[in-house]
């Protein structure tokens, strides 16, 4: 399933509150075929933090010319300023504030990154120089080339990650179906053989395929089947043509709470 670089991404901004990167940066620009890739660092300029980072770098395997961008002020407004004025295409962050029982809340930064930013994002719950494999991977379906085009992304994703397993959902809740009918949309006769033929459509794969159509009073429902077959990493895409890229009403809790790593595809 090779692909051209260009095909993925361009440039990625790497987001860290810490001065040193750490080893899921290398996995983002390996797995997703980034040529460039961008540091973002919190503070000003020093003879001490630029020999850290040229240290890390080496260490990580990081091209030595990298640029990294020292902003100052607040970190959310920052990292957003610096994404514009340099056209990132994808945002590597860690994603937690704080966990409390089994919720991971999303931290104040990253929120902002999914509401504010207009690229992709990949945030990481539990950062980790050796990280752990991304075995099963649950890909919330959109009907549309950018969703099929985001889908083949995913897959190759887990075919280099040797996932187990990737769940192709399709969520539906009451208030999907309510506003449907409301606008005379004429209800699927088989919602599990449309979202097949989606999934068919895209021709041999390399990893294997199981197709789900969830449905739920809200969209939390989609989180509760992330919980229930482990998955280590929830896609989401979002056609920046449709509602200017932003999440729509019942994905809306991500930014509160995420049930695991989170790949959002702009």
């Amino acid at each position: 399933m090779a692909r051209r670089p260009h095909e993925y991404a361009r440039s990625a901004t790497v987001l860290r509150h810490s001065i040193i990167p750490s080893s899921f940066v290398i996995r983002a620009s390996l797995f997703l075929r980034i040529p460039s890739c961008r540091i973002r660092a919190k503070g000003e300029k020093s003879e001490e933090t630029s020999g850290k980072f040229a240290a890390a770098l080496e260490r990580l395997s990081l091209p030595k010319n990298s640029p990294i961008h020292y902003e100052q002020g607040d970190p959310a407004t920052a990292i957003l300023r610096a994404i514009e004025r340099n056209e990132i295409d994808l945002i590597v962050a860690g994603a937690l504030e704080k966990e409390v029982v089994l919720h991971p809340f999303l931290g104040n930064v990253a929120r902002r990154l999914l509401r504010e930013g207009r690229s992709s994002v990949i945030l990481f719950t539990h950062p980790a120089r050796q990280p752990e494999p991304l075995r099963k991977i649950v890909f919330l379906v959109e009907y549309s080339e950018h969703g099929s085009n985001s889908l083949r992304r995913a897959l190759h994703l887990a075919a280099r990650e040797n996932s187990e397993r990737v769940y192709v959902v399709r969520l539906i809740t009451t208030f999907d179906e309510a506003r449907a009918k409301q606008e005379g949309i004429p209800a699927e006769e088989d919602e599990d053989a449309k979202l097949e033929h989606f999934v068919l459509d895209l021709g041999h794969t390399d990893v294997p395929i199981e197709v789900r159509c969830i449905r739920g009073n809200t969209g939390f429902a989609a989180a509760d089947f992330v919980k229930s077959v482990e998955a280590d990493l929830l896609v989401v895409p979002l056609d920046p043509k449709k509602n200017a890229g932003q999440l729509p009403p019942n994905l809306e809790w991500l930014m509160d709470v995420i049930p695991c790593n989170l790949w959002v595809m702009r």
